[in-house]
C-alpha cells in the first residue's frame, strides 16, 4: 500500500489554499491542502506498524510546529506547480530528516522545498497568466501546528488519515 507523510495546516490556510485548489489544483477532491514531509512511499502492515510507532517517538520529542507562509511561488521550469511558500525553519527541516533516516532510511525524491501546492497540470499559457497574477499578492499568514499525519493511498486515488501524531507530548504505545 502507499503511504505518505503530511502537516495539514490550520484552517483558515487550508481555506485560503482552497480557494486557489478548487480551479487550480488536479489534486483538489483526492487529497486536502498540506505540506508533504515525505513523499509517496511503498509499504506492507508489518512495516507500518514499526513506522507508527517510530512516528510517535518522533512526534514527542518534536516541539509545535510553526507555519509562516509569506508568497505565491512555482517549480517553473521544473514544473508548472504553483504554491504557498512555507519558510523553512529548524522544527520543520529537522522533522524532514527524520523522516529520511533510519527507519525511514531513503534519499528524498526532491529538495525539501516546504510549500502547500495550489496549482498544477496548467497548460502553459494559462499557467503563465495565473502565476503572474498570484505572484503580486501579498500572502502573510503565521500559525503553529501540534500534529501530523501518516496517510494512505485508496484505491481511488485519494488520500486518508492512518495515523494522527500529536508532536511535544508523551510518546504513546
Amino acid at each position: 500500500m502507499k503511504y505518505g507523510i503530511v502537516i495539514f495546516p490550520p484552517k483558515r490556510i487550508q481555506d485560503f489554499a482552497n480557494s486557489y485548489r478548487k480551479r487550480y489544483d488536479s489534486h483538489y477532491a483526492l487529497i486536502p491542502p498540506h505540506i508533504t514531509l515525505k513523499y509517496p512511499f511503498e509499504a506492507d502492515e508489518e512495516q507500518i506498524k514499526k513506522m507508527a510507532k517510530e512516528l510517535r517517538r518522533i512526534a514527542a520529542e518534536t516541539p509545535p510546529i510553526p507555519i509562516k507562509v509569506t508568497k505565491f511561488s512555482s517549480f517553473y521550469p521544473t514544473s508548472n506547480i504553483i504554491y504557498l511558500k512555507v519558510e523553512p525553519n529548524d522544527v520543520l527541516e529537522r522533522l524532514h530528516e527524520q523522516l529520511h533516516s533510519g527507519l525511514f532510511a531513503g534519499k528524498p525524491e526532491f529538495v525539501f522545498v516546504p510549500h502547500i501546492t495550489i496549482g498544477r497540470d496548467l497548460p502553459g499559457a494559462e499557467y503563465a497568466d495565473v502565476y503572474s497574477q498570484l505572484k503580486l499578492q501579498d500572502v502573510h499568514f503565521e500559525e503553529t501546528v501540534d500534529r501530523f499525519h501518516l496517510l494512505y493511498q485508496l484505491e481511488n486515488g485519494s488520500w486518508t488519515v492512518y495515523e494522527t501524531f500529536i508532536v511535544g507530548g508523551k510518546e504513546t504505545v
